[in-house]
């Protein structure tokens, strides 16, 4: 097992993934470099190589997908993980590593947003798409993260083994954030200068329909994490609809004593079932959250070395069953 270990996904970086890497040892003397290369058609592998990164591979296309194939493959007591584009200064990973190796940080935040980076990002829609991200999920799971988007990490071994990653692009920095926040798992943040992209480097990321899916990322992990709250306000949306239907039916009936639409009054009466469905499906399906985050609790017990422990408490969890 690496002490600390430095993760680089990589798709057509040449123009600065020299640099990164050596960045990255002159900040982490102690780490082991690890490029990941998605397909690159350019020379990143060379040049990364060049510069004394070990060399991985990830075919499946998409920054999810690597992060996935790194997670799996790579074991250590601290990871950072940082863009191959040099557009995150790597002078602030040896306080981020210390946050992890020395506070019980589960995952530390490198925090664009609160310094430089709605000044050197030249792309408005990306600020605003950061901001929106960044409130929404602020708002929806009660908590107060400073940068949901950031390429700039830092993890500790217990959450790299214990995350699920479900996304194949860049969304994953959406996922990663939930699940940290959802298990209750120890977030830091550092705030970062971020510079944009030097000339003749380009993003992969695309402005419109990477946005779209981390939105409907946010939707879908909403579900997942907070099923009573989802299905909650589905039931209250459908209960609105229902009355909305209704009043003027009985507003008929109130004057006139007759229901002369009764087609509308059994579109009403569906709905209103639909809104009880959705009611006890989120009650019931926060239970199975429930208990699916005491399963977490027990993994992390077995990720820290308590084997005997979390052994014991299952099997007295199954004695009671």
């Amino acid at each position: 097992m690496d002490k600390i270990a430095v993760l680089i996904p990589c798709y057509n970086e040449e123009k600065t993934i020299e640099k990164v890497v050596r960045d990255s040892k002159a900040a982490l003397p102690e780490a082991t470099i690890y490029v990941y290369d998605n397909n690159s058609t350019d020379r990143t592998v060379e040049l990364a190589k060049a510069a004394g990164a070990v060399i991985k591979y990830e075919y499946m296309q998409g920054k999810g997908n690597v992060i996935r194939r790194m997670f799996r493959e790579i074991d250590a007591e601290a990871y950072i993980m940082v863009d191959g584009d040099d557009t995150y200064p790597m002078e602030y990973a040896a306080e981020m590593v210390d946050k992890v190796l020395n506070h019980n940080a589960d995952m530390v935040v490198g925090d664009r947003l609160s310094s430089t980076y709605f000044t050197e990002n030249k792309r408005p829609f990306h600020n605003f798409g950061n901001s929106l991200v960044r409130g929404s999920i602020n708002s929806l799971f009660k908590c107060d993260i400073k940068d949901i988007m950031t390429g700039f990490r830092a993890f500790s071994y217990q959450f790299v083994k214990t995350f699920p990653v479900m996304s194949k692009g860049f969304e994953i920095e959406t996922e990663m954030t939930i699940h940290a926040v959802s298990n209750n798992m120890q977030v830091e943040n550092v705030i970062v200068e971020y510079r944009d992209r030097p000339a003749g480097s380009e993003s992969k990321l695309n402005t419109y329909s990477d946005g779209m899916k981390v939105i409907f990322t946010i939707i879908r992990l909403y579900r997942e994490y907070k099923p009573f709250g989802f299905f909650g306000l589905l039931a209250l949306l459908l209960v609105a609809i229902a009355c909305g239907f209704f009043i003027p039916v009985f507003i008929e009936y109130w004057e006139t004593g007759l229901v002369k639409r009764f087609p509308t009054l059994i579109v009403c009466g569906f709905v209103g079932l639909a809104a009880v469905q959705s009611f006890f499906a989120g009650m019931i399906l926060q239970n199975i959250a429930r208990r699916d985050r005491k399963d977490f609790e027990l993994d992390l017990i077995r990720l820290s070395g308590s084997d005997d422990v979390a052994d014991a408490v299952l099997n007295k969890i199954g004695d009671r069953r």
